[in-house]
């Protein structure tokens, strides 16, 4: 938008008779306005009058005269062409200076719209970009899945069945070396009972070891979860039972003092 300039020394200057008949004119309303000012002067109240009455005359006064100047059509100051043209143009560079200054406010705000415009095209071109890796990496994935065969399922499960077989062996020869190193052998515990108390009773060669005891509770559980209780016979050594069962290792059933199970570790 282009600025709009004007230039006062551009308009031109009235000439010597319109100066004359402007100064005329202008004597002339300023005698007019002092003998309004001594009219109203000589109209005023006297002062003995009582105030309140006095205001309300006023009031009354000036209502009706401001319905006469509404009422009354605006009449120009002068006929001369020449006087009317330079008080136009003097408006009119009125009004092209207030313009300037509307024109002015506006191209900052467009310069300011231009910015914040700029700074969210950016974000707008980054956030596209990621939307795209975003979604040219998720293509990527559901084609790797699709592609992904039954085969290379069932290796990947043999391959953790297998980890977890090697892990149970860790577990149990853990298992075997605490209770190598911690609970004596059967015949062992045994004898040295036997010769301490003087018992002269046979030892039991049926009985089974706590490693062997262990290992059947942890294959009843696997094989029937349904029903993990194990009988108690002959081969069971009751000092080994009561070990287990004293430090929550196995539990009794609930009815059959007989039978036992793995306690349930979470």
């Amino acid at each position: 938008m282009a600025e709009l300039s004007w230039d006062r020394q551009a308009v031109g200057q009235l000439s010597q008779e319109a100066q004359s008949e402007l100064m005329d004119l202008c004597e002339e309303q300023f005698i007019q306005m002092e003998k309004l000012l001594n009219e109203m002067i000589l109209s005023e109240p006297d002062f003995n009058e009582n105030p309140q009455e006095q205001s309300v005359n006023r009031l009354l006064a000036t209502e009706a005269e401001l319905k006469q100047w509404i009422n009354m059509e605006p009449k120009l100051l002068s006929a001369n062409s020449e006087i009317l043209l330079q008080a136009g143009k003097e408006e009119m560079l009125k009004l092209c200076s207030e313009l300037e200054m509307v024109a002015s406010c506006y191209e900052a705000k467009r310069n300011k719209l231009r910015e914040t415009k700029e700074v969210e095209q950016k974000w707008l071109e980054e956030t596209k970009k990621v939307f795209t890796a975003v979604s040219d990496h998720a293509e990527r994935l559901k084609t790797e899945k699709e592609n992904s065969s039954e085969l290379s399922l069932l290796q990947d499960m043999k391959e953790k069945i297998q980890k977890m077989k090697s892990y149970q062996e860790r577990l149990m020869s853990c298992l075997g070396d605490i209770l190598e190193k911690h609970v004596p052998p059967l015949n062992k515990e045994l004898s040295a009972n036997a010769k301490k108390k003087n018992i002269q009773d046979e030892i039991t060669e049926n009985l089974i070891s706590l490693n062997e005891m262990l290992e059947m509770l942890m294959n009843k559980v696997l094989s029937t979860p349904h029903d993990p209780y194990l009988t108690i016979d002959e081969t069971f050594w009751p000092p080994y039972v009561e070990l287990l069962l004293r430090h929550g290792i196995a539990v009794r059933h609930q009815e059959n003092n007989f039978k036992i199970r793995l306690e349930t570790f979470f």
